[in-house]
């Protein structure tokens, strides 16, 4: 009798080794119904959300160790009502939050971004938190995995932004993406994280007056473009043409940097496509907007001028000689102020 007890004492103990307890059997009570691959509900603009959890990829995700009525707060039985709240991440992403989520003011930022205010205005497509970063998956964004790794921007933000996606891939700046180059520019690294706005919005880091200080960040003296074989004056001669002079005077139709080398479809001066091939500058230059009389002339002339070096040519030596004359003159005129005071020191002695 003792034996047969003991026997099952041990079956019992293995059992409830085995019964999943505490956060494990909330996650196997919420996977009783979304574990079906089949399992889904339709918006009302007729798009189809997925409700099948992957146990597996939310087990690997950032949340792993959370539960689930972490998120969906208003969950409080099961079966739960059929409507659910959307999940509000603000709860832990705050300054100062005590469960040791990422701090900052990244969802005040969003709330006044573009995606942020369409939100607010009901636009039921503007995209949420989850749309970006994933929702049962959602991994550091150093990881490959991740729809925030570096090279995976592209493509997440290529749902929404499709037509604008198509070009950016054939550009140079995609085309260097998809080879795994960490050094070029994706969405993120133009428009902004959290804080995105519109480009005719003075804040946006593209409105007009902006897109140059933005293009800096790669393509001014602290960037990367000198890695690559390019000039890393570009910005700075920019701003000493008189395109650049008349930017930084106020004037917002001037051309700036996209204006000539493109916005997405950005190439390779090289490339035939390109808005800045020898053969496509009449027509850049010629826009009705800014120069309509443009010929094929205007292909001749010198781009990024950078007078203080000799591939400037005849600008450097002009630039050379207009610098020379004008030392020689103040050294001269200076050199005539001290004899006439001292002609004049010399005067007031002998009347003395």
């Amino acid at each position: 009798m003792m034996k047969r007890t003991i026997h099952w004492l041990i079956l019992l103990g293995v059992a409830a080794a085995l019964m999943p307890t505490g956060d494990a059997a909330a996650l196997e009570r919420c996977l009783i119904c979304h574990q079906k691959h089949d399992l889904f509900k339709t918006e009302e603009t007729g798009r189809k959300i997925s409700l099948y959890v992957d146990k597996q990829q939310l087990e690997n995700s950032v949340h792993a160790e959370r539960i689930c009525t972490d998120c969906h707060i208003d969950i409080v039985a099961i079966p739960h009502q059929k409507e659910v709240n959307a999940v509000n991440c603000k709860r832990c992403h705050y300054s100062g939050n005590p469960v040791g989520a990422p701090e900052g003011e990244l969802y005040d930022q969003y709330e006044h971004s573009v995606h942020g205010l369409a939100v607010a205005a009901g636009n039921p497509t503007a995209p949420v938190c989850q749309d970006c970063h994933g929702d049962h998956d959602i991994m550091l964004h150093d990881s490959t995995e991740s729809k925030m790794y570096r090279a995976n921007i592209p493509r997440t933000c290529g749902r929404c932004h499709i037509d604008i996606y198509s070009h950016y891939r054939e550009s140079v700046h995609g085309v260097e993406s998809e080879k795994g180059n960490v050094d070029v520019p994706v969405c993120s690294s133009c428009h902004g994280e959290h804080n995105i706005a519109r480009h005719e919005d003075p804040r946006s880091r593209v409105y007009v007056t902006n897109v140059t200080h933005t293009c800096a960040d790669c393509h001014g003296p602290k960037g990367v473009a000198s890695k690559y074989g390019i000039k890393s004056n570009r910005t700075e001669t920019f701003e000493e043409s008189f395109h650049g002079v008349a930017q930084q005077m106020g004037n917002k139709l001037v051309a700036n940097c996209a204006s000539c080398h493109g916005v997405h479809d950005i190439r390779s001066e090289d490339d035939p496509k390109s808005s800045v091939y020898i053969d496509n500058i009449p027509k850049t230059c010629g826009k009705p907007e800014c120069h309509p009389e443009a010929t094929v002339r205007f292909a001749s002339g010198q781009i990024h001028i950078d007078p203080k070096s000799k591939e400037s040519g005849i600008i450097y030596y002009i630039s050379h000689f207009f610098l020379i004359l004008t030392i020689s003159t103040l050294a001269g005129l200076f050199i005539f102020i001290i004899m006439d005071l001292f002609r004049r020191a010399k005067s007031n002695r002998a009347k003395k």
